[in-house]
């Protein structure tokens, strides 16, 4: 029954920026900072505890030694740790890519596949995704597109705005733009198949690696629904209004905007996990107090009964 604030691990991918330090206050000497891994127990960049008494230092260290029975029943049902919870600055585009789903991540990564969902944080005047086929592809027509460097000719170009709310299911192919800044929620998995990578070096001058056969493999080559709006209404509450922006088999996302305080009871299903984006706020839950400005997150075991967020802010609640 316990509330702890995370740190995150860096990311220093040629696409990134430096709208992360900035804006939301990330401290590393990265440069480019491409993306923060807010809650993640994930072997390439787990999160870090803060202030925290025991001996833990790292968020799977802190599962392991308490025991499963944090993530709540649900959390429980999967292998491991379910979800991974980044913030992303992308000053240039980034690469055409697909994710593939379970079945397919289990046999050939040992690893989950990867659905996310993305709040679309800042978004510069212009800035598009790319997101699904324009039309119906065959994958022969698929495959040529990519042999023949037309496959943006093929690819949904759609402007984004601040608020959008953008969920990427495994096989949907897609590419975030220069000039946005993302909250992703996504599976707990970091296998991604390039299509496409605007013939762009690393640096160590070399091109990066493409997935073409892996792509084509799990793509899924019909046209998706880009209205990009959360699947719920906002519901008003004393104090704060809320709703829910993507619910699927893998997580729940709600966006709280916070005008005073919240009291509620984190019951034995879930574990929650908490990102703030704009504001700052305080839990409070038996007498533990851990402050969150914009930027910052924190873990809530399940089961956690008499928790108060008070403060002024907007933040996305993760649950499984």
């Amino acid at each position: 029954m316990s509330v702890i604030k995370l740190s995150p691990s860096y990311k220093d991918y040629l696409w990134g920026g430096s709208k992360l330090k900035e804006f939301y206050r990330k401290e590393t000497l990265l440069t480019p900072l491409a993306e923060s891994w807010e809650i993640s127990t994930h072997k390439d960049g787990p999160s870090y505890l803060v202030d925290y008494p025991g001996v833990e230092k790292t968020l799977p260290e802190y599962i392991a030694v308490q025991g499963r029975h944090v993530l709540g029943t649900k959390g429980q049902a999967f292998e491991y740790f379910p979800i991974l919870v980044k913030f992303i600055d992308a000053k240039q585009d980034l690469s055409i890519q697909v994710h593939p789903e379970d079945a397919y991540a289990k046999v050939h990564e040992n690893e989950y596949g990867k659905t996310e969902m993305w709040y679309i944080l800042e978004a510069e005047p212009g800035a598009s995704i790319y997101y699904g086929t324009k039309t119906s592809l065959s994958k022969e027509a698929y495959k040529e597109a990519i042999e023949t460097n037309t496959i943006l000719d093929v690819l949904n170009k759609v402007p984004v705005s601040k608020g959008d709310v953008i969920f990427v299911e495994a096989g949907t192919i897609h590419a975030i733009g220069a000039g946005i800044v993302i909250c992703e929620i996504q599976q707990n998995s970091n296998t991604t198949y390039r299509v496409y990578d605007f013939n762009r070096k690393d640096a160590n001058g070399n091109l990066r690696e493409l997935h073409i056969q892996q792509a084509i493999d799990v793509s899924n080559l019909e046209p998706k629904d880009t209205s990009f709006e959360a699947q719920e209404p906002f519901v008003v509450s004393d104090g704060y209004q809320s709703r829910i922006l993507v619910s699927c088999d893998y997580f729940t996302t709600t966006e709280v905007i916070l005008d005073d305080f919240k009291n509620y009871y984190l019951d034995d299903t879930s574990f929650e996990g908490i990102v703030v984006v704009d504001g700052y706020l305080t839990i409070t839950q038996n007498g533990t107090v851990v402050e969150l400005k914009k930027g910052e997150s924190a873990f809530i075991d399940a089961n956690t009964p008499n928790i108060k967020i008070s403060g002024v802010a907007r933040y996305l609640s993760i649950r499984v």
